[in-house]
């Protein structure tokens, strides 16, 4: 059932992992045989970045629009506000449900494989001094963002329109939703025509991200080839021991945990799950960003797995914003890790605080690369550790916030499988009447191993 675009005898995430292999061989290489040379940074700098920045804002420049239809015609295509209801409450429960076992199964690595006690008090220091200045700048937009009760008023948006220009996802949600089941009560001959024009902004957005996706191979290579070619290996031989526990809890996650849970509860096994999102990975890794991803993660549950149009349109919009797995497992690791750093032991009651801290943050968190440094700086201040800590590891972060993406993204896809299957006997004949995927091509999607 793929349909995964071929472009030049090639499919598309063939060459996505073409691009990404490419890219991150030729930073790898300079990074060992040219590490100061001058010419090394200008390629990085002139050639890489940009063209790497040019494919990310092509992606960015359509998540605003993309939502804001995915949205609307998601909620219509609902139908009443009790089925929006029900489908809404269990988003979240899924939601919740995975983002507790990956923070869970975080600070249980990290207990287990204790790194921060090896760390070397005079690489401390080294990584205290050369990342201070990044620390003191992260720390102060940590101060700004006021995470806490505010954070919820904030989902009410005051101007609609200048929380889209800010970027401000959850204010841009609450405003579509409404929106939506608002044009949802209106009569037919007023909510046909304006569907149809919303629709057609949709579609527009959709060529718009083909564009964009031409680029991709280009575009992740200059991504991967920037980070490889800067930092190459050096990094990590510091912070080798807490970079393998935050990728192990990823990848125990990705390929055990939402595997597992797409076989029980969403009828996918673990094998069709990694076939069909192929693409979906290589775009998450390169970009480092759910909201990049976004326009992937709606192409991939539609076309690879026959999720209904409204299905998808109402769960992955809300799980770029709100569902963070991957940033919930580095989030909890790095924070014992960081304490057991400083030589701060945090008790069993201290620790279940940082899984509540965790999930709320994660949901908080912005869906751009980096989006959650600052939130976990504030859980770190909150249980005592000091927040400049944060300096230890941010030569690593750019790697780990590759990693983690995957895992956020796949828990938004996980998701949506999850409501289409427990949707698909209940309202088949709701969604064929309203021109979509019907149920059983999810079905026979799941079927297929």
């Amino acid at each position: 059932m793929s349909s995964d675009p071929v472009v030049r005898g090639r499919p598309l995430h063939t060459r996505i992992l073409i691009g990404l292999l490419i890219g991150a061989s030729a930073g790898l290489v300079a990074n060992l045989a040219w590490p100061d040379a001058r010419a090394l940074g200008w390629a990085v700098d002139y050639v890489a970045q940009p063209i790497g920045q040019v494919f990310l804002r092509m992606l960015f420049m359509v998540v605003v629009p993309l939502v804001f239809a995915s949205l609307v015609l998601g909620v219509v295509g609902l139908g009443d506000v009790g089925r929006l209801g029900r489908i809404g409450g269990k988003t979240f429960a899924v939601f919740l449900l995975t983002t507790t076992l990956a923070v869970v199964l975080g600070l249980v690595l990290v207990n287990l494989v204790k790194p921060g006690l090896a760390l070397d008090p005079a690489v401390r220091e080294g990584l205290m001094a050369e990342y201070g200045g990044q620390a003191a700048g992260r720390m102060e937009a940590a101060e700004q963002s006021g995470f806490g009760i505010q954070t919820f008023i904030n989902i009410v948006p005051r101007n609609p329109l200048d929380s889209a220009v800010r970027g401000d996802m959850l204010g841009l949600i609450f405003f579509s939703i409404v929106f939506g089941i608002a044009m949802a009560s209106l009569p037919r001959e007023l909510k046909e025509p304006l569907a149809r024009v919303i629709e057609g902004l949709l579609k527009t957005v959709e060529v718009m991200i083909g564009y964009a996706m031409k680029l991709a191979p280009f575009g992740v290579a200059g991504l991967i080839f920037a980070v490889t070619a800067r930092f190459g290996f050096q990094i990590l031989g510091s912070l080798g021991l807490y970079v393998v526990v935050v990728l192990t809890g990823l990848a125990i996650h990705q390929f055990g945990t939402l595997g597992l849970l797409a076989k029980l509860a969403a009828g996918v096994g673990p094998i069709t799950l990694m076939k069909r999102t192929r693409s979906l990975v290589a775009t998450a890794f390169s970009t480092s960003s759910s909201n990049a991803t976004l326009p992937t993660t709606i192409r991939t549950a539609q076309e690879e797995f026959g999720v209904p149009r409204e299905i998808a349109g109402f769960v992955l919009p809300l799980g770029a914003t709100m569902n963070m797995n991957g940033t919930a497992i580095f989030e909890g690791v790095t924070v014992l890790f960081l304490a057991q750093a400083f030589g701060l032991e945090l008790s069993l009651a201290t620790q279940a605080m940082v899984v509540v801290l965790v999930i709320l943050t994660a949901i908080g968190a912005s869906g751009v690369p980096s989006g959650s440094i600052p939130l976990l700086i504030l859980v770190l201040e909150t249980v005592g550790v000091p927040g400049e800590g944060i300096a230890l590891i941010l030569g690593v972060d750019r790697i780990l916030d590759m990693a983690r993406t995957v895992p956020n993204v796949t828990g938004d896809l996980l998701t949506s499988l999850v409501i289409a299957r427990t949707e698909a006997g209940r309202a088949a004949a709701d969604l064929v009447g309203v021109g979509v995927a019907p149920a059983g091509e999810l079905v026979a999607a799941a079927r297929v191993e």
